[in-house]
């Protein structure tokens, strides 16, 4: 079994390598996916899959307020009616995929968003009863949810219990209060303390807190109080994201005025501090933007290098394909990727029409699938066997790879790499620096140079 993986902090290489890159949910990128792909192509896939396993991933869209740092796909609404339409049209979409799946067993769903717990407890259940009278479900899974602890009470835990959750994400973002009311984001710290201690209380596996560093107002001192309450906190996984100012795109961030968030050189120190701190207190870096205690599950299969990553991020799920289900949610199904209607609207229309509303997507070559092997390898385990890609994918590494290695020399000068008997290591300073690493075997990325199109990398 390998040792915890290590994290060094060297401030130049840090700013030498502070440049945008994909964050390698999935290769290709989304930024490859495109409309000639087709309901065929999608059947095809499934009908070749070698898996048995099934990930789940249901989109609920809503949110009761606007967080103006926000990216993600939402719809704004304070009428639940709204819910009771989508979940009907969310059924058709399931009834009409689940017969594809019948020979698979579910094995880890994650209610993402918007906002799941948007959802009234008769909803949840609904949805939950008809997901599980459709699939497989195995005995021991993965049953995620995030929740938003500003539009719920106390008892939505039972809920969540009696629809077979056993795992909570909980966006907390930042504990100080000019922070939160320049987000639009103003939450009740105590409830949140209650919320976590009833949940461990109550036996969910596993809690994870999301954080977010750059935003407005925060600077390295009000951060580092906000991560000593997390401490207190205590949860079992942490996920501390860099936040990406793109008003351009995203029109709710054009509420958030430039002169308020905090300056490059802060932003650094804030992710420093919050390594030194997680670390310092026993949590395990697990990659990018992730931490966890070494006796969570995510840390041990790391250490046993078993560790996989998909569009849900880090994931104990072994090979395992993964079906996303609402508007905008993204599958990976053996050679495929496959995305549904972004927008609500659409999203209706495809299912009244079609029955289900894929959108676009990609098949993967040969190509694609050697150069997902070696990124997932990479960003999972900082480590890569030569001769075990060569073996089972059947290809020489030097030579497959040999304008992907000329461009990793710059790393290997730099220290953050090493090649010795044909093993690549990732040192602990590289480890930061994952995303552009990988990149280096990125053909896309090579041939289309989007730089501008990626947040930042820290």
């Amino acid at each position: 079994m390998k040792q915890p993986t290590q994290i060094s902090w060297d401030q130049s290489m840090i700013e030498k390598y502070n440049y945008s890159g994909p964050r390698y949910t999935s290769y290709p990128t989304a930024l490859e996916f495109d409309d000639t792909f087709t309901e065929q192509n999608l059947l095809t896939a499934i009908e070749n899959s070698k898996s048995d396993k099934l990930s789940l991933y249901i989109h609920i869209p809503f949110c009761a307020k606007l967080c103006y740092y926000c990216g993600c796909n939402k719809v704004i609404t304070r009428h639940q009616h709204k819910a009771d339409q989508y979940i009907e049209y969310l059924s058709q979409e399931i009834i009409k995929r689940a017969p594809l799946f019948k020979h698979y067993s579910v094995t880890q769903m994650h209610w993402g968003g918007g906002t799941p717990t948007f959802l009234n407890p008769e909803q949840i259940l609904k949805l939950t009863s008809l997901i599980k009278a459709n699939f497989n479900f195995a005995e021991e899974g993965e049953y995620s949810i995030e929740v938003d602890p500003r539009e719920i009470e106390l008892s939505m835990l039972d809920t969540l219990k009696e629809a077979g959750f056993n795992r909570i994400s909980i966006g907390v973002q930042d504990f100080n209060k000019e922070v939160q009311i320049a987000v639009n984001r103003e939450q009740d710290e105590q409830f949140i303390f209650d919320l976590m201690a009833k949940a461990k209380a109550m036996g969910f596996v596993s809690t994870n807190i999301d954080l977010i560093y750059g935003l407005p107002h925060q600077t390295p001192e009000t951060f580092a109080v906000t991560m000593q309450r997390v401490l207190d906190l205590s949860p079992d996984r942490l996920s501390v994201f860099n936040y990406a100012h793109l008003p351009a795109r995203f029109a709710a961030q054009r509420k958030i005025k430039d002169e308020h968030l905090p300056s490059p050189k802060q932003k650094l120190e804030m992710l420093h501090q919050t390594i030194e701190t997680l670390t310092g207190a026993g949590y395990q870096y697990i990659g990018m933007d992730h931490f966890a205690k070494p006796d969570d599950e995510l840390a041990k299969l790391q250490r046993e290098g078993r560790l996989h990553r998909n569009f849900q991020g880090y994931t104990t799920q072994e090979e395992c394909d993964l079906l996303g289900l609402g508007v905008s949610s993204i599958s990976q199904i053996g050679d495929c990727y496959a995305q549904n209607q972004k927008d609500i609207r659409p999203y209706y229309e495809a299912i009244d029409k079609e029955g289900h509303a894929l959108w676009k997507g990609c098949s993967l070559n040969r190509d694609d699938e050697i150069r997902r092997v070696v990124i997932k390898q990479l960003i999972c385990h900082f480590e890569l066997d030569m001769a075990k890609i060569d073996e089972k994918l059947g290809i020489n590494f030097e030579t497959y790879f040999a304008e992907d290695l000329k461009l990793m020399q710059t790393f290997i000068d730099d220290k953050l790499v090493e090649i010795v008997d044909r093993q690549i290591t990732i040192s602990p300073t590289g480890r930061l620096l994952i995303r552009n690493i990988c990149m280096c075997f990125d053909l896309y990325y090579r041939q289309k140079a989007r730089q501008q199109q990626f947040s930042r990398v820290i």
